[in-house]
């Protein structure tokens, strides 16, 4: 056989399909091999970090959409087919290669994240650096996400020309049309300032105690335009994040999680503080929710008929600041009805009677004038 039979055998199975599905073949074959190696990098990666699950399935969908982009963009490349729908099929595929490299970029943003957060997992409750990392990382992962989505459409819009066109002619109106939208858009452009204020002042971080609006409970969410107060009964309370800016609140926790709280109590005047103050600290020895820092017992007020005395006591944190002021202020009432039954307060007849006149005499007044 010639050569010149050969070079006619070839030109034909090139004009033909023999190469297209060899290139197919050989994108599956690619396929399967990057996908297997993938499984075997995740599996070594999770068994040299057994201590921390990371999500890394998450980006499994972007690298194979990226994969098949690159073999259907060899077979596009080698196929036969008009330069019209070669355009338009290449066109389409850039776009939907501009989303998937956006889509495995926002994949790892969401794995980087939860690698740090679960690093820093076992330490959230008692490390304020680590709370402090973790609100970092929460809030960058958002204004990223936000970043990268604007990225990937003014990518794809500029694919088109018609659109590249118009934008080009919009910049020579961009201080007119900055204006205008910053009027239109300035609550939302002052949430989203904020929201970024709050990720680089940091009055706030995930898991601290506040009250906000008479309402105590712990920061379970920060995100751009919003904050989610848990409640003591499980409730939430959705805060604006400008309310962080604009309005004052408490946060017990914003330096350190330990906390001192008061237990008022009114005894007779023949109880001896002395006694009170012995049992306080017989109290706090015998219970794991006091920090053994702070714990004190002075009268603070005295009244015709009785003593009012404040107990001072510290705990590591809210929660069992809470639970110590309640089993103190219980004990407490225990060892004063066993051991002074006969010097509880009691409200005698002539004490109401009384009462019931002064009101009396307080109505009358106020209907005279």
């Amino acid at each position: 056989m010639s050569n010149d039979t050969l070079l006619t055998l070839w030109s034909s199975i090139q004009d033909g399909y023999l190469v297209p599905l060899l290139i197919v073949v050989a994108a599956c074959i690619f396929y399967l091999v990057a996908n297997s190696l993938f499984s075997t990098l995740i599996a070594r990666i999770r068994s040299s970090i057994r201590e921390i699950s990371v999500p890394y399935e998450l980006v499994i969908g972007p690298l194979r959409l990226l994969v098949l982009l690159i073999g259907l963009a060899v077979l596009l490349h080698s196929l036969s087919i008009t330069p019209d729908i070669r355009e338009i099929l290449r066109h389409t595929l850039l776009i939907v290669a501009i989303v998937a490299i956006s889509w495995l970029t926002v994949r790892m943003f969401m794995v980087g994240e939860q690698f740090i957060l679960q690093h820093y997992a076992s330490q959230r409750k008692e490390s304020e650096s680590a709370r402090k990392i973790a609100t970092h990382v929460s809030l960058a992962r958002k204004i990223l996400n936000v970043l990268v989505v604007l990225l990937t459409v003014a990518g794809v819009l500029m694919t088109f020309d018609t659109v590249r066109q118009v934008g080009l002619s919009i910049l020579a109106s961009a201080g007119i049309a900055g204006v205008m939208l910053g009027f239109a858009a300035q609550k939302s452009l002052a949430t989203l300032v904020a929201g970024i204020q709050i990720a680089i002042t940091q009055p706030i971080s995930i898991d601290d105690v506040v009250v906000v609006e008479n309402e105590g409970g712990r920061i379970e969410e920060i995100t751009l335009t919003y904050v989610v107060v848990q409640l003591w009964d499980q409730r939430r309370l959705i805060v604006p994040i400008t309310w962080f800016i604009d309005k004052p609140f408490q946060n017990w926790t914003r330096t350190s999680a330990e906390l001192l709280g008061t237990v008022s109590i009114f005894t007779h005047y023949s109880i001896p503080p002395e006694a009170l103050r012995g049992e306080l600290m017989r109290i706090v020895a015998s219970t794991p929710l006091w920090d053994k820092r702070v714990a004190k017992l002075q009268v603070v007020n005295t009244t015709e008929t009785a003593i009012e005395m404040r107990a001072l006591v510290s705990a590591s944190n809210s929660s069992n600041l809470a639970e110590l002021r309640f089993h103190v202020r219980e004990k407490l009432i225990d060892f004063l009805r066993e051991n002074y039954p006969e010097l509880a307060p009691k409200v005698t007849l002539d004490a109401e009677l009384k009462g019931a006149a002064v009101s009396a005499i307080q109505e009358e007044r106020e209907s005279e004038s």
